[in-house]
């Protein structure tokens, strides 16, 4: 086989298992019903399911990128499949909604390892074969945005023909196919630093991270409401972590999270600071309209997976599309675009509170599409104009970061809004919500500027 039909099956591979987290990201948003139903359990703790795959995804993209870094790409791409595998088997059998949600953050922590290990093997294969490293890095980028725009369907499927257990069920074979495509055909790992297992420790800010997890943890508590009566206590809790996380990580080096690159880099602060606001917006109607669907209607999980079909489509389709428009009108004019729709559809989610007829569903699924293919790779490009080339790995894991917070912000408001059930009144609440932090997004996007050093 030659090196060029070995890079384009490494890259098979590196897209099937990078594809997972935003999959599996994705997947669960018709299924937080049923696990209602199974589990007995209201709004607010049903989605502890979602949370707490992101807060395990925002705290292990930057340290499996500096892992892989250290003990090499493939090795770490393959244990990570691995755990995922291992994981998903097992899950199903969780005997409480506790353990459930212990078996989203592992199999969180696993596909964490995909993304930033693919950027640096892809790297690696692009130098070995003398070719540019910009296609097989949008076929990875593709997939990502992809599968998480097909995750309603695939899941609605899953969930209406199996059950929610499908939906870790899936990721065995998935999970094994990358292990196996990328153990055969992605070429071996260099020579890595090898060092102790107190220097791993010491060198992986373990503090920086239990202080980034522990601040979100329990200021999510505390707008949850989780333990009745202490909520100004926790928030005050996770006030005082955070700020002890921001003095350690500006003088903890290497840094868990490296607040000194967003403090000499403005461009980069509001392009992360606009991605995550925009993230938060989208994920209101990713995780949101599926419970209302279910809960108001009546639809089944299949149908509300079809339902979300457009969504898919649209933004599969605004990829390419917004990556020309990016070459002859710029990022900027994209970004600003982009997030004008998406203020603008937002908006035009109100009409769900008065009729939920499929049409209208499909239409709005639909335009919501558009700004998220569209702002979803100017973003990215975004980020990548504003870093310098030595800068680009750190910066790639903060991005992903700012997806991460951006969906946990929308699923704590969803419960804060919906704590007993989303119906018409709490969606016209999530829609207010959404529209006042498209504006925020607009007004942080005009701010932005390409960086010119």
């Amino acid at each position: 086989m030659s090196n060029k039909s070995r890079t384009g099956l490494a890259v098979a591979g590196l897209s099937l298992g990078t594809a997972l987290n935003p999959l599996n990201s994705s997947m669960i948003a018709v299924a937080l019903v049923v696990l209602r139903a199974d589990f007995g359990l209201d709004v607010a703790a049903v989605t502890w399911v979602i949370t707490s795959f992101y807060l395990s995804s925002a705290a292990g993209q930057p340290l499996m990128g500096r892992l892989a870094d250290r003990f090499g790409p493939r090795r770490m791409f393959m244990l990570g499949m691995g755990l995922v595998a291992v994981t998903c088997a097992f899950a199903p059998f969780s005997p409480n909604f506790a353990l459930l949600c212990v078996a989203r953050a592992v199999m969180a922590l696993g596909t964490a390892t995909a993304y930033p290990s693919a950027v640096v093997m892809i790297g690696a294969m692009a130098r070995r074969d003398g070719m540019e490293s910009s296609r097989p890095l949008g076929r990875i980028q593709m997939a990502n945005t992809s599968a998480a725009a097909v995750g309603p369907v695939i899941g609605g499927l899953l969930v209406g023909l199996v059950g929610w257990q499908a939906l870790f069920l899936i990721n065995v074979p998935l999970a094994l196919a990358a292990l196996l495509i990328v153990r055969q055909v992605a070429p071996e790992d260099g020579a890595r630093e090898r060092g102790s297992l107190a220097e791993l420790v010491r060198d992986s800010d373990i503090p920086g991270i239990l202080g980034f997890v522990g601040s979100l943890l329990l200021v999510m508590m505390a707008l949850l409401n989780v333990v009745p009566g202490y909520r100004w206590w926790l928030l005050g809790g996770g006030t005082v972590m955070a700020a002890l996380f921001v003095w350690r990580e500006l003088r903890f080096n290497p840094p868990f999270l490296d607040l000194r690159l967003l403090g000499r880099n403005r461009p980069l602060m509001l392009v992360y600071l606009g991605f995550a606001v925009f993230s938060s917006v989208y994920y209101f109607v990713f995780f949101g309209l599926p419970q209302l669907l279910q809960e108001v209607a009546g639809y089944d999980p299949g149908l509300v997976g079809l339902l979300m079909l457009p969504l898919a489509a649209m933004s599969v389709l605004a990829t390419p599309w917004a990556v020309r428009a990016m070459q002859r009108f710029g990022v900027r004019q994209v970004l600003i675009s982009g997030v004008g729709l998406l203020t603008t559809v937002a908006g035009l989610m109100w009409l769900l509170t008065t009729s939920l007829a499929i049409p209208l569903v499909l239409a709005l699924t639909a335009l919501m599409g558009v700004p998220y293919g569209a702002v979803s790779i100017a973003s990215n490009q975004g980020m990548f104009v504003s870093t310098r080339p030595q800068e680009r790995g750190v910066a790639a894991g903060i991005f992903q970061t700012c997806r991460y917070v951006g969906a946990i912000t929308a699923t704590v408001l969803i419960g804060v809004f919906a704590g007993g059930g989303v119906d018409q009144s709490s969606w016209g609440l999530m829609v207010l919500a959404m529209v006042v932090l498209g504006v925020v997004t607009f007004l942080i996007t005009l701010l932005w500027r390409e960086r010119t050093e």
